[in-house]
């Protein structure tokens, strides 16, 4: 009796971003959590921020083009949060293929909301070394295909780092530097401390999350509280 062999997990997920990588170690490494190995997807995961913004900023610019810039921003905020990219990485078959250490598998880190959104944003920085820009920016189209990217699209509260960008923008100030100042706790159970920099203001406000992303909502909403005080 024959049998197939089982279907290599890496070589399934390209064929769910329809991207083959030349350099296949990307696509692992855009996979590891820093509680598996000291080499992990952070990086990936900053690049892959950036990426998917500016791919992001792209479409809303093509598909919202009579809608000024406040209603991008907070459309863009939208598609980006942290709650949407965790659905994306869920409906891609991320959750199974995250490399953890023991101590973060035990505790849930495969479901883990921030985790699952910084690794799909690791893999779009992946791609994008792969590849570059083009191919990434392929990829977010198709991540958003389904999603019904119109002026009627429902309203979206603003988040502390949107409405802070707002508010700077509308005085022509520069924005905020967000910098991770300090990082506390195990492996899978670590804390971000973040610093947000405004340099018209000459202040600087920090926070403290459980993602990187976390910790700059954090940071922006403590920028936000002393701006109502001037």
């Amino acid at each position: 009796m024959r049998f197939d062999p089982a279907p290599d997990p890496l070589a399934a997920l390209q064929q769910r971003l329809q991207h083959e990588f030349r350099d296949p170690r990307l696509l692992q490494l855009a996979l590891t959590h820093r509680s598996f190995s000291a080499d992990h997807n952070e990086r990936l995961e900053f690049l892959g921020d950036s990426v998917l913004s500016l791919a992001v900023a792209s479409l809303l610019y093509e598909r919202l083009s009579d809608q000024p810039e406040g209603d991008l921003s907070r459309a863009r905020a939208n598609l980006v949060k942290q709650d949407t990219l965790h659905q994306l990485a869920v409906v891609l078959g991320l959750p199974m293929l995250l490399r953890l250490g023991e101590g973060e598998a035990r505790s849930g880190g495969h479901k883990r909301p921030s985790i699952l959104a910084d690794a799909l944003e690791a893999v779009i920085g992946a791609l994008y070394l792969d590849a570059g820009f083009d191919a990434a920016s392929a990829l977010v189209r198709r991540l958003f295909k389904d999603v019904d990217i119109t002026p009627r699209m429902p309203a979206i509260g603003k988040d502390p780092k949107t409405e802070l960008q707002e508010w700077l923008q509308g005085r022509k100030m520069n924005l905020p530097i967000y910098l991770v100042v300090g990082t506390s706790g195990a492996a899978h159970q670590q804390t971000f401390d973040v610093e947000c920099e405004v340099a018209e203001l000459a202040r600087a406000e920090r926070g403290i999350g459980a993602s990187r992303r976390a910790g700059e909502q954090a940071a922006a909403s403590a920028m936000l509280a002393f701006i109502k005080t001037l």
